[in-house]
């Protein structure tokens, strides 16, 4: 496979060392901080040589629109996503920033990762035709791929810096966060999947699961990091959807179904994406942010 020059974005800018993360670049700024989301892509928890045109930008956007959404359900971290309020520290870097960074409140987040799911894809569709169960709970007998649950479930996980997330009970969730912490999460979270996934049905999308984070501000849970974006959850185009194989999708599943074709052993160092690969990335994450939103994607 020819090898191309990676276009992956990383930001050099006078605000201390950032953390970079696979996609984000996080700047702490005392009480908050500046949250950049790069072009850069990972997959199977690697981060691969290309990144994908426009990827921050939609992730950005898409996260912030969702924010605005959910406010009702629980508070988030978004202080502005317009780089023009962030004060004048910022102004002379602007065009780094525009598009595809956040402001945010610093919140203490939470070990755990919180996963909802409405129908049954990727690892738990594995795990369910192996062993009947999805994150080690039994689950209804007869599921097809792709089939709907008879209601939204909620699997948490735990964080990993680097490396694979390990599925954890619901029981272990609240033994790391207390029962009732971890009972509000529960509901929470199923409560923002809900209010998105009859939104996003009318928009004629599937939203088939995602996931979220919370932190800790001032003794208040909120959410944080992303929300309901083609990284942290998968879309399906309701149109298309049929149970029983896998679905046509908004989300980076094309990029992981690339992989799998090349039968990648899904180790460090990833593979190189043909050209083809990284067009067609970058326009189904456009598609993703205009349907969810009716709007075109503007960076400004």
């Amino acid at each position: 496979m020819e090898q191309q020059t990676p276009i992956v974005m990383e930001t050099d800018l006078p605000f201390g060392e950032p953390k970079r993360g696979k996609v984000r670049d996080i700047y702490d700024l005392g009480d908050r901080l500046l949250m950049i989301v790069s072009d850069r892509i990972s997959a199977f928890d690697c981060v691969l040589p290309e990144g994908i045109p426009d990827k921050g930008a939609c992730l950005t956007q898409i996260s912030r629109f969702w924010f605005d959404f959910t406010r009702d359900v629980v508070e988030n971290h978004v202080i502005s996503a317009d780089v023009d309020e962030f004060g004048k520290e910022f102004a002379t870097h602007r065009e780094t920033l525009k598009g595809r960074s956040m402001l945010v409140k610093k919140a203490k987040p939470l070990p755990v990762e919180c996963i909802v799911r409405g129908y049954i894809s990727g690892s738990a569709w594995k795990e369910y035709r192996k062993e009947g169960t999805v994150c080690g709970e039994k689950m209804p007998a007869g599921l097809l791929e792709s089939d709907r649950f008879p209601a939204p479930i909620f699997t948490p996980s735990t964080k990993a810096e680097e490396g694979h997330d390990i599925n954890i009970s619901i029981p272990e969730m609240k033994r790391i966060l207390g029962d009732e912490l971890g009972e509000k999460v529960a509901q929470i979270s199923i409560a923002l999947y809900k209010k998105a996934a009859d939104y996003a049905a009318t928009r004629g999308v599937i939203i088939a699961d995602t996931k979220f984070e919370f932190g800790i501000l001032d003794g208040e849970l909120i959410l944080i990091d992303e929300a309901l974006t083609p990284d942290s959850s998968r879309f399906w185009p309701a149109d298309l959807y049929e149970k029983g194989h896998s679905q046509p999708s908004f989300d980076k599943q094309y990029v992981r179904d690339f992989l799998e074709s090349i039968e990648w052993n899904k180790e460090p160092p990833a593979p190189h994406l043909p050209d083809e690969v990284v067009a067609e990335t970058s326009r189904k994450y456009k598609e993703a942010y205009e349907k969810m939103t009716g709007k075109k994607l503007v960076v400004f």
